[in-house]
């Protein structure tokens, strides 16, 4: 038998283990966390529609006529009218055909990319993708290509020498990067070698392109485009759930092949109403997106001249690059306690080498906020030991 607990000390050991907090009361940017009160800088929720008072109304609102649970799975008899409501609302708001309704993102992504291609076929995905989609790709039991990131012409020799059927996969935008894929690029290069383009775009639904609409429309990319548009509906839009958007007739091929779609129990349907409610907000409401972009610009000036190294990003997340691990966690506990909650990112999440601060914005933090973290940060710059960063 292994040693399960030789390897968790090796773990622990290689600053490498990890650890949960307990969250009391709703997620917003000041927050309890294991009995302590923290300024979070950590979160997904973008847009701060967490907790936002319409949302919370319409789900209260929606519960004495759709119940609680989902009770059954889409095909046997869990497919609740407020289900069909928001697939046809995603729909309209990434402007594609159809829509499916997925529980979680990792289950999208594994539901979706194992159903695409199987033995025989070919996913080009590229090296930076999230831990849903390798996986995926791995459940497919297709032959699997890695190209560098974000390396068009690397993905274009690829597919020219392949062929057979051709499935190309990548974030919109990058987790633990923050950075957006060539998104035009890459269609251009699916078009011209017959290849299938899916793209996540979890992290660009909600804060990026016209409205809020993502990556693929920020890029003027249509659903001819880019025909399998997946995203995620527990970040910027602050609900839960995830989604695939496309064409009728892959949407009705995922409902009889994605397994992940057909053997889970449906999420509860008046979830899905609130979050056509938050949808409606997204839409409506630039001024979070302006809120938002506008920490993320004053962020990107101050800590650039505090000497920190941050990665090339122009969305919500926004990485301090580090290196090492001890060090890494040395940052975020300090930052700690000085009562700011900004996660270390370690391996397997990121390269070795890549440990980092992963540090994000959401509109309902302020600018009082985004003082307490520089401050904080020019405190703290001692840590990092570079000789170009003053004491």
């Amino acid at each position: 038998m292994r040693d399960f607990a030789l390897e968790l000390e090796d773990r622990k050991q290689a600053g490498l283990y990890r650890i949960r907090r307990q969250v009391t009361g709703p997620q917003q940017p000041s927050l309890i966390a294991d009995g302590k009160p923290l300024l979070s800088f950590c979160s997904n929720d973008y847009l701060g529609l967490a907790n936002h008072p319409a949302n919370m109304d319409a789900l209260r609102n929606a519960l004495p006529e759709t119940g609680l649970g989902g009770a059954s799975s889409h095909l046997i008899c869990g497919h609740h009218d407020a289900h069909h409501r928001l697939e046809q609302r995603l729909a309209d708001f990434t402007g594609r055909s159809s829509a499916l309704f997925f529980s979680t993102g990792y289950m999208a992504n594994m539901g979706v990319i194992s159903a695409l291609a199987g033995r025989g076929d070919t996913i080009f995905s590229d090296r930076l993708n999230h831990a849903s989609i390798i996986d995926g790709c791995i459940l497919s039991r297709a032959r699997i290509r890695r190209y560098g990131h974000g390396d068009v012409a690397a993905l274009e020799s690829m597919l020219a020498e392949t062929t057979g059927h051709k499935l190309v996969v990548t974030d919109g935008v990058f987790s633990m990067d923050g950075d957006v894929a060539p998104l035009a690029d890459l269609a251009r290069v699916c078009r011209a070698h017959d290849a299938l383009l899916v793209v996540d775009d979890a992290h660009g639904i909600g804060v990026l392109g016209p409205q809020g609409r993502g990556s693929v429309a920020e890029s003027g990319l249509s659903e001819a485009d880019v025909p399998v548009l997946i995203g995620t509906l527990g970040k910027a839009v602050g609900t839960s759930g995830a989604f695939v958007s496309g064409p009728v007739l892959l949407m009705d091929y995922l409902v009889q092949k994605a397994r992940t779609y057909i053997y889970t129990t449906a999420m509860p349907p008046a979830l899905a109403s609130a979050t056509c409610a938050s949808i409606d907000l997204i839409e409506r409401d630039d001024a979070r997106r302006q809120q938002v972009m506008g920490l993320v610009s004053r962020f990107r000036l101050e800590a650039s001249a505090l000497g920190y190294e941050l990665m090339d990003s122009r969305t919500p997340i926004q990485p301090i690059m580090v290196g090492d691990n001890p060090t890494a966690l040395a940052l975020s506990q300090a930052l700690e306690d000085r009562g700011l909650l900004v996660s270390a990112i370690r391996p397997p999440t990121v390269p070795v080498g890549e440990a980092r601060l992963r540090v994000t914005f959401s509109a309902g933090q302020s600018r009082e906020d985004l003082d307490c973290l520089l401050n904080a940060l020019s405190e703290c710059r001692h840590l990092l030991q570079k000789p170009d960063l003053a004491i």
